[in-house]
């Protein structure tokens, strides 16, 4: 009878610690919950807008429907029964060649083509070498700032690095038609400094801070019983970063190469400004480019709401949406190897 008793005053009594313990941790988790799956839709809704709109660029869908009255035709009828008569859609003008397979890009011509394959390349290009400009100088910055560089240098320097990545793009491209452009012009005898290299060189320095920030996280986060065991070993400290340090923070430095591409492949002022912006397919990183990015910049706000153009440039946006997918689950599938390693 008291245990009875004692269990119905438990029931009315205030939560204990260990009570509000868990309370709190399940309105954490619940919330943690809530944003993922905010985060989930948001990011299906913008591949469904571009997937929608996408779509309508290759079922003859060509925009908005007009009227096919002469202008004396039309002068006999108010507003309100204008707007009440029957209209037509425009002609759809011709369109030859290929989406992805073409390398022609030209939506204003008498017969309109809409490859994306130079674009595609160009963007390529362009991350790629930017990528292999900030790799190895990233990667090294790192590995002097956790095992070398003194700590007050470390505390002064990283937070100097990270700046960087504040600086707005439109700034480093401008950057790259006053300086950097003449420069290569003069070096390599260039008729125009505006290539692909340019652009290159201006995303590695955009893709610097994320690369440098994240893999020296990594690297200081190997435990230093590595470090020590390695050098007791006979190993001198190049021997230790490279053959023991860096493999062990390799998932790390892996998603630092992957996020400072993503920076690069989704960067649309500086290569808009710095690459010249030819749609032809580019011979080498002296070419100007033109990137998917630059493209869709540069002529989405003088189409037509509804034209063929219009949705060929959300298919454009959908390439690179899907390239930046595929970065991002390359980056994803080999950290998880690499942890089961």
């Amino acid at each position: 009878m008291e245990q009875v008793v004692s269990d119905a005053r438990s029931v009315g009594a205030p939560l204990t610690g260990g009570g509000m313990r868990r309370a709190r941790e399940s309105m954490i988790r619940a919330a943690f919950t809530a944003a993922a799956m905010v985060s989930i839709a948001v990011l299906v809704g913008i591949f469904g807008v571009l997937f929608v709109q996408a779509r309508d660029a290759f079922t003859g869908n060509e925009g908005v429907a007009q009227s096919t009255l002469t202008v004396e035709q039309r002068a006999l009828f108010n507003d309100a029964e204008f707007a009440a008569l029957p209209k037509e859609p425009p002609p759809a003008p011709s369109v030859g060649g290929d989406f992805l397979g073409s390398t022609v890009w030209n939506p204003t011509g008498g017969t309109a083509y809409y490859g994306v394959g130079a674009m595609v390349v160009s963007t390529l290009l362009v991350t790629l070498a930017a990528l292999g400009i900030a790799a190895p100088l990233g990667i090294g910055a790192a590995a002097w700032l956790a095992y070398v560089a003194p700590p007050r240098v470390r505390e002064v320097l990283k937070p100097l690095i990270e700046v960087l990545a504040a600086i707005p793009s439109v700034v480093l491209g401008f950057v790259g038609i006053v300086i950097v452009g003449p420069v290569l012009a003069r070096v390599f005898g260039l008729q125009s400094g505006l290539t692909a290299a340019n652009g290159a060189l201006l995303l590695a320095v955009m893709a610097l801070p994320t690369i440098v920030s994240i893999t020296e996280d990594a690297l200081t986060a190997v435990p230093r019983d590595y470090l020590q065991a390695s050098l007791a070993l006979g190993a001198d400290r190049w021997q230790t970063l490279v053959r023991v340090l860096l493999p062990a923070a390799q998932s790390g430095v892996v998603a630092a190469l992957m996020l400072g591409m993503g920076r690069a492949i989704g960067e649309t002022m500086t290569v808009l400004m710095a690459c010249g912006n030819a749609t032809a397919m580019p011979g080498g990183l002296f070419d100007p480019v033109r990137t998917l990015t630059a493209t869709v910049a540069i002529e989405l706000g003088e189409t037509q709401v509804g034209s063929r153009h219009f949705h060929m440039l959300f298919a454009v946006g959908l390439v690179l949406f899907c390239m930046t997918f595929a970065v991002n689950l390359a980056s994803e599938l080999f950290m998880q190897k690499g942890r089961r390693v």
